[in-house]
């Protein structure tokens, strides 16, 4: 299977980085890939919730999905949107960090909310609170791409190595892990977690992100690290597309997954531990 990861720079105007999705996805088309995935957040990188509040929509009226699923069926792709912030339904008031899977005929096959919510302080300046503004999920979710079986999530959840087990045991052979990474945590961590994550799991892992300078109409703008990521089941790192937004292509053999599961069985040697 021929993966596109789209490394993109992302505003807060979700009509224009419809544009730059459907641009990218073409340009995977025609280097031959057969599942693309976009970054956390691709319809909106904001910090004002005023203006999320303006732009964004319920799931079943947002533009950024509908024209991906046009595009998706237009190009024959399997497209993972690999988060869009929508509205959530009635009574939450807050939004959804939500992956999209779209299947090669422009349907929605699967959808996961993002479960672990980035409320943290990484320095004096950096401060996020996103359960402030976004619902976490609760149901971990394993879906079908063509002859692989993929377990989907978001950016922090990469911290949370449960999730990962708990999808490698239900039969995910590829772990998504699409991202709006900080700069400040980037460097000493993201490489690291995706790794671990498949050496743990024996899954390849696919790591789409966000890069750069966002673009803001309004509030203040948002630094990404970059680095999409390919990582193999072994731990290799398959790709690594440093912080220039474009189409990184690569060839996932899934019989690496077996072969890295015979030598490491590791998912089938879970024993009950009392304490502490």
């Amino acid at each position: 299977m021929r993966v596109a990861l789209l490394q993109m720079t992302s505003s807060d105007d979700p009509e224009g980085n419809l544009g730059t999705v459907r641009r990218m996805l073409a340009e995977a088309k025609d280097q031959g890939a057969a599942f693309a995935l976009t970054p956390e957040v691709t319809n909106c990188v904001s910090f004002s919730r005023s203006h999320q509040e303006q732009v964004l929509q319920r799931e079943a009226d947002d533009l950024l999905i509908r024209g991906t699923r046009e595009a998706a069926a237009k190009l024959g792709l399997w497209v993972l949107l690999g988060s869009v912030a929508v509205k959530s339904d009635p009574p939450e008031e807050r939004f959804a960090n939500r992956s999209v899977l779209i299947g090669p005929d422009g349907s929605v096959t699967a959808t996961y909310d993002k479960a672990h919510m980035f409320d943290v302080e990484v320095s004096e300046t950096e401060t996020y609170r996103e359960s402030a503004g976004y619902a976490p999920g609760d149901r971990a979710v394993l879906a079908q791409v063509a002859d692989a079986k993929v377990g989907l999530s978001i950016c922090y959840d990469i911290r949370f190595p449960y999730l990962y087990r708990q999808l490698a045991q239900a039969g995910a052979q590829i772990l998504t892990a699409p991202a709006a990474f900080s700069p400040a945590t980037g460097p000493a961590h993201w490489e690291t977690l995706l790794r671990a994550r498949a050496i743990e799991t024996g899954c390849f892992v696919l790591a789409p992100a966000q890069t750069g300078d966002h673009p803001a109409s309004r509030g203040r703008p948002r630094r990404t690290y970059g680095h999409s990521m390919v990582i193999a089941p072994w731990g290799e790192v398959l790709l690594d597309a440093g912080t220039d937004p474009g189409v990184y292509t690569r060839d996932l053999d899934l019989t690496a997954v077996d072969e890295a599961r015979r030598k490491i069985p590791a998912l089938t040697h879970d024993r009950h531990i009392t304490g502490p």
